[in-house]
């Protein structure tokens, strides 16, 4: 038996070096020993690096799926066998085992959560309220956990203090544009074995994921158009160089559809009725919502399933429509889909670390509610990167420093 049959992060850690840094400076002190961590995310290999540093930081470590079709069988079965660490997801777990799962671990009362979707922590609030009552702190790595976080802090109802992972530098700039816009289109086109190149490829929302996928797809060959709810969002895209208008215009033309958003019904029956015959329907945003799939069901008058992974809805007027993945997030729970790319959400799932590491060892007066995580945590992350690049960059000189810290002009040299 080779080492990577029974070892299902082999391949991963070569290309985790920010992780497995943490994890090799952490080890010998163990500053999270006494802790329990509740992680929710997709449980794929680059997790696993993540679940396993956080182990070999001392912490004892529960994990679940954030969603249930991305979960990797073997990965789970790994990290369960160490001591410490208490997987609450496997392979083909059915949506209500999925959400049944998430409330079994958080009836453990782990004193942190570090989530993927606000899952364990809206959870947490609205049905496990003394275990909520307990927990030291959060931290939230997508666009649609922080959303469900802002409503939760509009309301007074968080508990205690969360870190807002996703809104940082190192989540956004790499995670989000080159993550989600590269592992979203490869999936796409490894479902479907059809060309991106010359098609009309829309994409539903213009932040950083949806500004990472109409990027790609362009370097692809792709005649981009973009939709959008906010006029600034929209003019940004406009300036970027693509098509921007509504999605009831881009039914008629698009071949390609990925929903980025993070809301719910983005594509509704009006749109499906206007589009063209093949047109194929993916979603990149968040869990199964983004596209009506009730209304478009309804729609339909035939549902077939022409290949692994894709659902073919045949109209009443002879159309067909395929749905990538479900509906679900297609660069995670397709046929082949691996997620994003180990070497970038390697800093993303660093940032989750830090965010424990930082919360739970270092005295603060956090009171509850959502917080921009501290600079000096993404910049060591940043540092962490590139150093593993093998990148060297200028250091600030004095004259800089005074130069930037001085506002009269007299004590300015020019």
């Amino acid at each position: 038996m080779s080492s990577t049959d029974s070892d299902p992060l082999a391949w991963a850690r070569d290309y985790t070096p920010v992780l497995q840094s943490l994890g090799d400076e952490h080890e010998a002190t163990e500053p999270l020993d006494g802790n329990t961590i509740g992680l929710a995310t997709h449980m794929e290999a680059v997790s696993g690096c993540l679940v396993e540093a956080l182990n070999r930081a001392g912490a004892e470590v529960l994990f679940t799926a954030s969603e249930p079709q991305s979960t990797h069988g073997a990965v789970c079965e790994y990290l369960d066998s160490i001591d410490g660490i208490t997987a609450y997801a496997w392979e083909g777990m059915t949506d209500e085992e999925f959400e049944a799962a998430q409330h079994e671990l958080l009836e453990e009362a782990p004193e942190f959560l570090l989530d993927d979707g606000c899952e364990l922590i809206s959870k947490c609030h609205a049905d496990h309220p003394e275990v909520a009552a307990t927990v030291i702190g959060g931290g939230e790595q997508t666009t649609a956990g922080i959303t469900r976080l802002e409503a939760m802090e509009a309301e007074s109802v968080l508990e205690f203090p969360v870190y807002g992972v996703n809104e940082t530098p190192m989540k956004q700039f790499f995670d989000n544009v080159h993550g989600t816009g590269e592992s979203s289109l490869v999936n796409i086109s490894i479902t479907t074995n059809t060309v991106i190149t010359g098609q009309n490829v829309v994409v539903a929302g213009y932040g950083y994921c949806g500004r990472g996928i109409a990027r790609k797809a362009r370097g692809m060959g792709a005649q981009t158009i973009v939709t959008e709810v906010e006029p600034r969002r929209a003019l940004q895209a406009h300036m970027d160089g693509h098509r921007v208008m509504s999605m009831g215009e881009a039914a008629e033309i698009g071949d390609i559809f990925i929903t980025s958003t993070g809301t719910r019904d983005v594509i509704r029956r009006e749109h499906f009725a206007k589009m063209t015959d093949g047109a194929q329907l993916a979603n990149a945003g968040h869990f199964d919502v983004e596209i009506d799939l009730d209304g478009l069901e309804a729609y339909a008058e035939e549902v077939t399933e022409p290949k692994e992974g894709i659902t073919r809805y045949t109209t009443p007027d002879g159309r067909h429509l395929n749905l990538l993945a479900d509906g679900r997030l297609v660069n995670l729970t397709g046929p082949a889909s691996e997620g994003h790319p180990a070497e970038i959400i390697d800093t993303t799932h660093a940032m989750m670390f830090v965010t424990a590491h930082d919360l739970l060892t270092r005295e603060h007066d956090l009171g509850p509610g959502l917080y921009a995580i501290p600079d000096r945590l993404d910049r060591n992350v940043a540092e962490r990167k590139l150093d593993t690049l093998g990148i060297d960059i200028d250091d600030v000189t004095q004259a800089q420093a005074e130069y930037a810290d001085s506002w009269r002009h007299e004590e300015s040299s020019f």
